[in-house]
């Protein structure tokens, strides 16, 4: 999103759980477009609000599973947030080779980049 959109928006990442680091495989096909996540650490949405974030302040939550669209639907109790499913390809176990597994999740990297086309537009930042 701030590759392609910049920083304008407030985005954060957010988990249904927070007990895992960011996966290999994602942070090398992402390191293909220069998008860095090798830093970046999974943390969940209670987390998000121990921190102080105010989830009032947001105004979409995209969810990309099944489990974190629940989990944002629970919040829409206490606060007014969009909710949008994007349903993306899983990639993880996929794969028997080094090789296929990094092109499933280059399958589910695009996937989302055309969901962020479609919703928002053609990239205005690229850098």
């Amino acid at each position: 999103m701030k590759k392609f959109y910049g920083t304008g928006t407030y985005v954060q990442s957010v988990g249904v759980n927070n007990d895992m680091e960011i996966d290999g495989f994602s942070i090398a096909v992402c390191q293909e477009m220069d998008v860095e996540l090798a830093r970046h650490r999974s943390r969940s949405f209670d987390e998000m609000e121990d921190w102080g974030d105010d989830l009032s302040s947001f105004d979409l939550v995209v969810a990309l599973s099944p489990a974190s669209q629940r989990r944002a639907l629970e919040l829409t109790r206490y606060y007014h947030l969009d909710v949008e499913y994007w349903p993306i390809l899983d990639p993880t176990g996929l794969g028997e080779t080094r090789e296929a597994k990094l092109d499933s999740y280059r399958q589910a990297r695009e996937q989302i980049v055309e969901r962020l086309k479609e919703r928002f537009g053609e990239p205005t930042e690229i850098t």
